[in-house]
């Protein structure tokens, strides 16, 4: 089964959050809510939501984390050292990193991105360096995708999809959802 590990911090981007979670679970994988504080985290938009475990407990045995954002959210991840950590180790083993909306200048404070073709909101392109900036709405290279924001979500989402499972999982998936992808 494939894992996937998706840090959750306060201001996330419910959207892009609840879309990728969705999404990959429908398409069989093992996906793993993890908070960056305990307890239930409030979202950009007062959502609240109840992460599987915190990052401290998550450890690195994932093939793909991927990171919702939202301003603040983005900037909650970035500052939290359990993210930075499994976003090193994760990269460093050639494993899928994939980020949307404020979080790709996570990617790129660490250096994750670096020489990288990426994507990202448009508010947060001044913060992304060493990296060549794309106009589509989800990019792919090599390990790293990224994608812009909530309007791209389930494209975003049905990507990883994709990255994990084939085509054929993704149109599968599809089919119960009727997204234009």
């Amino acid at each position: 089964m494939k894992k996937v590990l998706v840090p959750l911090a306060p201001g996330f981007e419910e959207i892009e959050a609840l879309t990728i979670v969705d999404i990959l679970r429908r398409a069989g994988a093992e996906v793993t809510l993890a908070g960056t504080v305990p307890g239930p985290i409030e979202g950009r938009s007062g959502i609240r939501v109840l992460p599987d475990t915190v990052m401290e407990n998550a450890g690195y045995g994932y093939d793909m984390i991927a990171l919702p954002g939202g301003a603040v959210g983005a900037e909650n991840l970035k500052k939290n050292e359990h993210v930075k950590s499994a976003l090193e180790t994760l990269a460093q083993k050639g494993k899928t990193v994939a980020a949307i909306c404020a979080a790709p200048a996570v990617l790129s404070a660490l250096g994750v991105s670096r020489g990288r073709v990426v994507t990202s909101h448009p508010s947060v392109r001044g913060l992304l360096s060493e990296v060549s900036i794309s106009e589509e709405r989800v990019v792919v290279d090599g390990n790293i995708i990224t994608s812009q924001g909530p309007g791209t979500a389930m494209e975003f989402a049905f990507c990883l999809v994709e990255t994990l499972f084939g085509k054929s999982k993704a149109i599968e998936v599809n089919k119960g959802v009727l997204a234009r992808v």
